[in-house]
């Protein structure tokens, strides 16, 4: 136990609305025991070591079966792409691949670069490319991010190093999901051990490679020493960096203000506030991709089937004051009123219905429903318990009780595709790409996330996905996000801010798509 610690020693976690978040008390005496005791020794630098704490562990590190942000971060440090977009100017650039064309309206073709090396010493060529996406791209295999993949119909191989991508219908948003989320194997390994394996002992191309795994609690990477040297990602500055996975947020900033971590993310606004005071720290923030919403399961065996009447669902919308939320516990981003990311190209909130606070309107619809004396559902999520509390406690004021259910984001991703789940209060980053075919039809498209599953929204949102002009892309996607709102099938919450506190050793550039790029960082 650390000196901080023994001073002052973490309060039992119970969180409500009302309270908004109880550990902030312990923050003040943790500050002010910090400054009496002698300034703790970062061994971390010395040790040419960046520690990071976060609080969701991937359920697998291939990044084909997981979608928390972590793996994520790990994927895009590990792993290389064909093409590479820039963060700042959102321009791209070849990565594993030297240049592309647009053959036809379905196809694309790529030259590759000769020379790269995968982390197991493997070389790199069109086998790579051509294997992995083939074997994500067959729903058979149940990649877990299915939806990047499913526009792929095959990819062929023409040399050694050239190969085409054929889409199955025109997908125009094709380059921007090969520049962020279609990480390349070493095709003789993956085929060799498959996604466990590749989970049990990962193996990349990238500024960093995985030197130790320990599921669940800990990723440690290395500095890739042979990284090739044309690659848009610099070499890393950093020697190793190790994740450790801390679910609760109180031990991670324990760790952090006592020397022991050196980044945590997803700080609570009012939390960093306090921690700007220590002086080997610093905070940054930033508005990101990323978006909250209240999804309702509307579809056929719903455990909720109140939901099924579009008047309850509008009257959870109207139960809800979504900018006191905003500005009194997220404390950053700005209120949405569509299901996508308003910097995504084709996301729009023209002629969608807005769903103002209003508790008299929700009553009177929920008696309209023949739900007067309210009902009882169960509500899950899996990050900021503070704002699900907070809408809990908007509920319960007009007569809708709602238990919490908090847990892990696989696990509720899991109850939710089994249709067991009645409301869940989703965030979602759409894995770096900005298109909204990467957000609204994740979870409006017919696939597994979705639970209102209604015919012409699919219909809109595949012609939208699969349509070459851009103007009429909008206008379909458009008449999505408008059925969407006014079937009040999800509540549009706000854009999520990220805040990070760290160690002030560090240069760190936080940037809007939420990605942490260690091959970015350096000591001071």
């Amino acid at each position: 136990m650390t000196a901080l610690a023994q001073l002052c020693p973490l309060p039992p976690q119970r969180v409500t609305a009302r309270s908004r978040f109880v550990p902030l008390a312990w923050v003040a005496c943790a500050l002010s025991a910090f400054l009496c005791l002698s300034t703790p020794s970062f061994a971390n630098k010395a040790n040419d070591t960046l520690g990071m704490a976060y609080d969701q562990a991937p359920e697998n590190i291939d990044p084909y079966f997981n979608n928390v942000r972590i793996g994520v971060i790990i994927a895009a440090n590990v792993w290389d792409t064909l093409v590479y977009r820039d963060p700042i100017t959102n321009e791209y650039t070849g990565q594993l691949a030297k240049s592309w064309k647009q053959i036809d309206p379905r196809t694309l073709e790529f030259d590759l670069r000769e020379g790269i090396k995968f982390h197991n010493g493997e070389d790199f060529d069109a086998d790579s490319v051509v294997f992995t996406l083939n074997y994500v791209a067959d729903p058979a295999n149940k990649a877990t991010t299915q939806a990047n993949v499913r526009w792929i119909e095959k990819v062929e191989k023409i040399d050694q190093f050239k190969v085409r991508i054929i889409s199955k219908e025109p997908f125009p948003a094709a380059i921007d999901y090969l520049a962020t989320t279609l990480a390349i194997h070493p095709a003789k390994y993956y085929k060799e051990v498959g996604p466990t394996g590749m989970n049990a002992k990962p193996v990349g191309s990238g500024p960093y490679k995985i030197i130790e795994y320990l599921p669940g609690k800990s990723v440690t990477l290395e500095r890739n020493a042979n990284y090739f040297k044309d690659s848009p990602k610099t070499a890393g500055k950093i020697g190793k960096v190790k994740i450790r996975f801390i679910p609760d947020r109180q031990t991670q900033m324990a760790e952090v203000m006592a020397g022991g971590e050196d980044l945590i993310m997803h700080v609570p606004k009012d939390q960093a506030e306090k921690l700007k005071g220590m002086p080997h720290l610093q905070v940054l923030s930033g508005n990101t991709m990323r978006i909250a919403f209240l999804q309702m399961n509307s579809r056929e065996g719903t455990p909720a089937p109140e939901l099924a009447d579009v008047r309850v669902r509008k009257a959870i919308a109207h139960a809800i004051d979504r900018e006191a939320i905003l500005k009194n516990i997220v404390g950053g981003g700005e209120l949405i009123n569509t299901i996508c990311t308003p910097s995504q190209v084709g996301c729009s909130s023209d002629g969608a219905m807005v769903y103002k606070y209003d508790p008299a309107l929700s009553k009177k619809l929920l008696a309209e429903a023949g739900y007067a004396n309210g009902f009882s559902l169960d509500i899950f999520s899996y990050r900021e318990r503070q704002q699900t509390e907070a809408m809990i406690n908007y509920l319960q004021a007009v007569g809708i009780k709602a238990k919490l259910g908090f847990m892990q984001y696989a696990a509720m991703r899991d109850l939710a595709r089994a249709n067991k789940t009645a409301l869940t209060h989703q965030t979602w980053g759409s894995n770096l790409v900005n298109d909204v075919s990467a957000s609204t039809p994740v979870y409006f498209g017919g696939g597994s996330d979705d639970v209102s599953r209604d015919p012409e929204v699919i219909a809109l949102l595949n012609k939208g996905d699969n349509t070459i002009d851009p103007e009429e892309r909008k206008k379909v996607y458009n008449q999505a996000l408008v059925i969407i709102a006014e079937k009040a099938y999800a509540l549009p919450l706000w854009s999520v801010p990220v805040y990070y506190v760290a160690n002030k050793d560090v240069n760190f550039k936080p940037y809007h798509d939420e990605l942490v790029r260690f091959w970015d960082m350096s000591w001071k």
